[in-house]
């Protein structure tokens, strides 16, 4: 309950004036949950469901506990340790943090949200009525340095409006994680090329041995790693506009971007790929 989080702001303190700097935050993110009920009206799930999921066709996408007929389709999860495989809590309600945590999207109604970051002009007139180009892209800018694990990953990440500015093998990319109860996933953009990709797993893995290590994570930069290296080889940036209506980069003789993958549960992940809004 709302009444729960307000209880806790006496004991809270301001560390630095907003836009000063970066900190992970999960209460930030159910304080701007808040923020939007307050402003529209509604309940955060039926503002978000409204105004994003629905004109963006992601029908299979929902809150907390899943609809009746599509409880049978939702993946379990797990978390493996040094002990052993666990499985985690099914399909519950994530309560006062639904907006921090709370959205369940198969990875077809993801690759529409990466359609709509990346952009197509051909769709321009549907995706403005769910957030301008131009505030999109806004939210795109760098705004203060994060560091390797508060968000983004690698040595050079800046955070920019809900969006992680991550550089990878001299790749500009916008992404963005996030762990729930077992579960993770991550996305990356290259929005010179309107290309992206989105990738999950069923199972958080850590070991202590050898000093600690948190083998999903691991495995989740070594894919990142392939699937740029698989997907920007055809891409080779030039120095000025060629006239492709991709500005700055040479395109070559495509080949199917679009990929999907999977693994038995005790170390599952799937991937899939979206290209030009496709």
């Amino acid at each position: 309950r709302w009444e729960q989080v307000v209880a806790m702001f006496p004991y809270t303190t301001l560390l630095f004036p907003p836009g000063a700097r970066y900190s992970y935050s999960n209460p930030g993110v159910i304080f701007l949950g808040r923020i939007i009920e307050a402003l529209s009206g509604d309940d955060y799930e039926m503002y978000v469901t409204k105004n994003i999921l629905s004109p963006l066709g992601m029908s299979r996408s929902f809150f907390d506990r899943a609809p009746y007929h599509l409880v049978r389709h939702k993946s379990h999860s797990y978390f493996r340790t040094d002990e052993g495989l666990r499985e985690a809590r099914f399909d519950f309600d994530t309560g006062i943090t639904v907006s921090n945590g709370g959205l369940n999207a198969p990875l077809g109604d993801m690759a529409k949200y990466l359609a709509f970051l990346a952009g197509d002009r051909q769709q321009a007139s549907e995706y403005d009525g769910v957030l301008s180009r131009g505030s999109l892209e806004e939210m795109f800018r760098p705004v203060a340095k994060a560091a390797d694990g508060e968000g983004g990953s690698g040595t050079d990440v800046q955070v920019g409006l809900s969006f992680f500015l991550e550089r990878h093998h001299g790749l500009d990319l916008v992404a963005h994680s996030g762990n729930q109860n077992g579960f993770l996933s991550h996305f990356y953009l290259h929005a010179p090329t309107r290309t992206a990709f989105v990738v999950a797993y069923n199972t958080d893995a850590s070991t202590k041995k050898g000093g600690g290590v948190e083998v999903t994570r691991k495995v989740d930069a070594e894919l990142r790693d392939e699937i740029l290296r698989l997907v920007f080889q055809e891409l080779t940036p030039v120095g000025a506009d060629n006239g492709s209506p991709i500005p700055n980069w040479q395109v070559r003789p495509a080949r199917d971007k679009s990929f999907v993958g999977s693994h038995r549960a005790d170390r599952g992940a799937a991937a899939k790929g979206a290209r030009d809004g496709r």
